[in-house]
């Protein structure tokens, strides 16, 4: 099998909150010394590395405090994100942009919003009643002139343009004007009474050539007239782009055909991956030449230089990339056939068994106070590449893999790796492997709902943790209907969410199986997720932070409804509540077995002071099972027990 060698982006970037409400019960001096922790240096104190953002800027070197420089550009070019909160009354933030590359950044280390990837993005970037205004203020050095801006994909209204423009100039020590980033902020913009603009061909007045990253690569030539859901983007490709898009996946070099912002998000992200960029008048015609060859492409300062890259230079970069380190290989033994219970597995185990099963049979032998690992026992890798191979599906994935389409185009591939899924629903399960799990469930867990859960070795990888992208199958009742529930986990391993995934990170579909945990179903009064660290924040590594609702957690980790939100802060022993719960229903299991949704109403609280104290107690004995590496965890709370039925490491 054949792995493509990039993906198209989702947009999945960051996390979410809400603002901060302290417990009653918290002592007041442990706030204070909380919020100074929070917003200071050491005691409290501001330093130009620690602080966070300003709330108005009185003079050049306070700007220059807080700005990022981009010297790539034929002249220098610093700038501050701002964020202007309109529910606190339009509260400007000038952001420590070195410390904050981007404005979610900022948002979710503050807490001022708890808000994930999409909804972050819609509501404040699409939707005309947004919380925040999230812009930029530059020097521009031709110009000599101060300017704010929006990222071009921003639907700001007129009325939010004129509301940052009072704010601005309001707070910051000299005239800013208003710079338009696409024509609809230009017409937004264009009646404001009294409102100065700066247009982007006011800067680059006759220009034909801008760098935007300074760097050398070598690519093949992909011109692109319009993005959309059909064309595919390879990691090996320098784009010809006849309009800045929403987002890319990483690539080899980017070139704008029209003037664009430095300060894009594209840009931004096109910097961070330390390949050529930059604006080449009319590019897509300029180049037409190169489309579908590689070449070598270099920007610097003044001029650009690009020409046909030869046969030794190309074999020469496709040796060093299937060599290259970071392609990740998961490991596996297909040699193991025993369905082996929790309790006779251990970290080293993941080869057989995936992460998820192997790290609870850790935890398991631990034998930890106040924690239990609920039973359950493992369907090894064996049986899903047996299955595979009797059932000829390995044919069916070697044919799709192999086909330009679904290589090519990402809606097609949805398409076939459904058709395969159903395909692998279908297929027959050995019956020594039917026989054999039928009678340790019969013999064990008799009338009990038990969960069928994924645990992949693709999971839990250096850099790639692949939490949320495969299927298990919750309070399963029935010889059958369990049955059914494992082919449904196997299955799960194509889901389209988890090969882009794979995609994105180089792993090798070729080398990723899927064993299956049957495992006893705990119907949770309440469940969530803790990690050893504050996600939100990465100078508060020593915090713990909990997710939380009532009833079972699925929803918690699907992250559709606001979950109750706290962080713990063991320096100062108190608990900050960043958000109650937002539910109107919990999920149970339902007597026939899966699960049911019923309403609820009342108190929001989900957690009280010594459950999260109980809580931190289990997560901080878990992280030293393995190694003081922070941890994901799924917790379970039932009549005044914790259950652990996952931990995994975090990856940020």
């Amino acid at each position: 099998m054949n792995s493509r060698s990039s993906y198209l982006s989702d947009f999945k970037a960051a996390t979410r909150r809400r603002t901060p409400k302290p417990v009653k019960s918290f002592r007041l001096l442990a706030l204070v010394l909380t919020f100074a922790v929070s917003m200071g240096g050491a005691n409290g104190q501001e330093t130009k590395s620690t602080r966070r953002s300003l709330p108005a800027i009185t003079s050049r070197a306070e700007f220059d405090s807080l700005a990022r420089v981009y010297s790539d550009k034929s002249y220098p070019l610093p700038h501050v994100l701002f964020v202007v909160d309109r529910k606190d009354q339009n509260r400007i933030y000038y952001v420590n942009s070195a410390r904050y590359p981007f404005h979610k950044d900022f948002v979710n280390g503050t807490y001022l919003s708890l808000e994930r990837g999409q909804e972050f993005f819609e509501n404040n970037y699409l939707k005309p009643n947004r919380r925040f205004l999230l812009g930029t203020l530059a020097y521009q050095t031709p110009l000599q002139r101060w300017t704010f801006e929006f990222w071009e994909g921003d639907l700001i209204s007129a009325g939010q343009i004129k509301t940052a423009a009072n704010v601005i100039n309001k707070t910051f020590f000299q005239g800013v004007a208003f710079k338009p980033n696409s024509s609809r902020q230009d017409e937004a913009s264009a009646g404001i009474e009294g409102l100065e603009r700066v247009l982007q061909s006011d800067i680059a007045k006759e220009q034909e050539y801008e760098p935007l990253n300074l760097a050398r690569g070598l690519g093949r030539i992909h011109i692109i007239e319009k993005l959309d859901d059909h064309v595919e983007i390879g990691s090996n490709e320098i784009l010809v782009l006849n309009e800045v898009p929403i987002q890319l996946p990483p690539v080899a070099g980017v070139i704008l055909a029209k003037p664009s912002t430095p300060l894009s998000h594209i840009n931004l992200l096109v910097k961070g991956w330390g390949v050529p960029n930059a604006y080449i008048k009319n590019a897509h015609q300029l180049l037409k030449e190169y489309d579908g060859w590689w070449v070598s492409f270099e920007t610097k300062r003044d001029t650009f230089t690009i020409k046909r890259a030869d046969l030794g230079q190309v074999q020469e970069y496709q040796k060093r990339m299937a060599a290259r380190p970071d392609l990740i290989r998961p490991r596996s033994d297909l040699t193991v056939s025993r369905l082996a219970s929790l309790s006779q597995q251990r970290a080293k185990d993941v080869i057989a068994y995936g992460g998820k099963s192997a790290n609870l049979g850790e935890m398991m032998q631990a034998r930890l106070p106040g924690i239990i690992v609920p039973n359950g026992f493992t369907i090894p890798f064996f049986y899903y590449d047996q299955f595979i191979l009797e059932n000829n599906f390995d044919e069916t994935i070697g044919e799709i893999m192999n086909e330009q389409k679904f290589i090519h185009d990402p809606s097609y591939r949805r398409a076939r790796l459904k058709d395969l899924r159903e395909q692998i629903q279908r297929g027959r399960i050995n019956e020594h492997l039917r026989s054999a799990v039928l009678r340790v469930v019969r013999a064990q867990y008799s009338g009990k709902g038990l969960f069928a859960r994924s645990s992949s070795n693709s999971e839990d990888l250096p850099k790639f943790s692949g939490a949320g992208i495969h299927s298990s199958v919750p309070n399963v009742k029935g010889d059958q209907q369990l049955l059914e529930a494992i082919k449904t986990v196997w299955a799960s391993l194509w889901n389209f969410e988890a090969y882009e995934a794979r995609e994105r990170a180089g792993i090798d579909h070729a080398k990723v199986y899927m064993a299956v945990l049957i495992q006893e179903g705990i119907n949770a009064d309440s469940a969530g997720v803790m990690l050893t660290t504050d996600p939100y924040d990465r100078e508060n590594k020593k915090a713990y932070y909990i997710s939380a609702k009532r009833g079972l957690g699925i929803k918690v980790v699907e992250g559709k409804r606001v979950a109750e939100q706290i962080i713990f802060r063991p320096q100062t022993n108190t608990i900050q509540v960043l958000t109650r719960s937002a539910e109107d229903s919990l999920l149970t299991f339902d007597e026939n077995g899966g699960i049911k949704e019923i309403p609820i109403s009342g108190e929001r609280a989900v957690l009280t002071d010594d459950m999260v104290r109980k809580l931190v107690k289990a997560a901080r004995s878990i992280k030293r099972i393995f190694g003081g590496k922070d941890q994901d965890i799924e917790w379970i709370y039932r009549g005044g027990q914790i259950y652990i039925v996952q931990s995994r490491p975090f990856v940020a």
